[in-house]
């Protein structure tokens, strides 16, 4: 088989998450690796016996990269992007996309220019649950007429303390919407359809220590007519859940638990609940949910939840260099979500309604 060369800019949690990934999979030849500290940087690569770098055309040039992963801090991913894309090299970006659609069209359209690959870690849309509820909405199972998005999670100093840009507009780019609960949002989009309008408040009601929002809830239209409402918070402790709940027209309503507690993070959390659909009412269906979950907890304990789909996404994004095809999740389907948010953002400033793409 063709090996890829492959490398990391970010050398912290979720690199070392695709590290381990990079250097397990037959496509991939995982070569090098990018960072700001050298320090930190050199005892990443001494770690996984490759190359340390600190400046990234370098790294590029030097180690004959073909593939970069981007595990930087979000405002920091347009840059990377576009630089690697300038030098033909492929570029798959960790979540979100970006903190801006202008920041998502420069990476989209550096790739097409230089006929590169852009593609987004969007691991949640390969979950089985949110495939049953992908499939059902597809087949007309459920047309969509109303949907939920609720993400009530928990993060507190020790997470913050982690790293220095944490909770922080200007390094972070945002709080909940953006790094906690861009995944769960990226899916709702992808099941009820585009949005046209939203409306939205945001808040830090319970974290002093950070700058970030910790609370944000927003009312939607979708292009199809549905309506929507989305609910996300780090604020409740110990974290509860998050799930997504679509509504029929035919009266059957579908939904998935993406995520049991808080949120994972890479690198850091040991065990998670496993994903399963956690309600479905479609006839002649209905009585399949306690198999369904069956199935989803016996998966939970032969895979890794936390780390099988990245790898899933990864392969994915290796395979599409190497037949010429596009990725699973490509930088446009990014786009969607770091739209989403941002027009939530605006419309909690300006308290007013904001049409996608104003």
């Amino acid at each position: 088989m063709n090996k890829i060369r492959t490398a990391i800019i970010g050398p912290g949690k979720v690199g070392h998450a695709h590290a381990r990934i990079l250097a397990a999979l037959p496509a991939s030849e995982f070569v090098a690796v990018c960072g700001r500290t050298a320090e930190k940087t050199h005892a990443f690569a001494a770690q996984y016996g490759v190359r340390a770098y600190t400046d990234l055309p370098t790294m590029l040039h030097e180690a004959g990269v073909k593939m970069l992963v981007i595990c930087t801090p979000h405002p920091q991913h347009v840059e990377a992007a576009v630089t690697a894309a300038h030098a033909g090299v492929h570029v798959l970006v960790e979540k979100p996309m970006a903190v801006t659609p202008a920041q998502c069209d420069a990476m989209i359209a550096t790739a097409s220019e230089n006929g590169v690959k852009l593609g987004m870690v969007s691991q949640r849309r390969l979950y089985e649950p949110v495939a049953r509820v992908k499939q059902a909405v597809e087949t007309g199972k459920v047309e969509p007429i109303l949907g939920t998005v609720t993400v009530l999670g928990w993060r507190g100093p020790e997470y913050y303390a982690m790293d220095p840009w944490r909770g922080k507009w200007d390094a972070e780019g945002g709080g909940v919407l953006v790094n906690q609960t861009s995944h769960q949002l990226d899916l709702f989009q992808w099941l009820m359809g585009p949005v046209e309008e939203v409306f939205g408040y945001w808040d830090n009601l319970n974290h002093p220590y950070i700058e970030v929002e910790d609370t944000a809830v927003a009312v939607l239209r979708f292009k199809n007519g549905a309506l929507g409402n989305i609910v996300v918070s780090n604020s409740q402790n110990p974290g509860l859940y998050g799930n997504i709940h679509i509504h029929g027209r035919n009266g059957a309503t579908i939904g998935v638990q993406t995520d049991g507690g808080s949120m994972f993070v890479a690198g850091v959390t040991a065990r998670v609940d496993p994903p399963m659909n956690d309600l479905w009412t479609v006839p002649g269906e209905a009585e399949l949910l306690p198999q369904w979950q069956a199935e989803d907890r016996l998966r939970a304990d032969q895979v890794d939840v936390m780390s099988h789909y990245h790898r899933l996404i990864v392969e994915d994004f290796l395979h599409a260099i190497l037949d010429d095809r596009s990725p699973l999740v490509p930088g446009e389907e990014g786009r969607k979500a770091v739209d989403l948010f941002t027009a939530i953002y605006r419309s909690g400033r300006e308290r007013r309604p904001v049409r996608l793409g104003e």
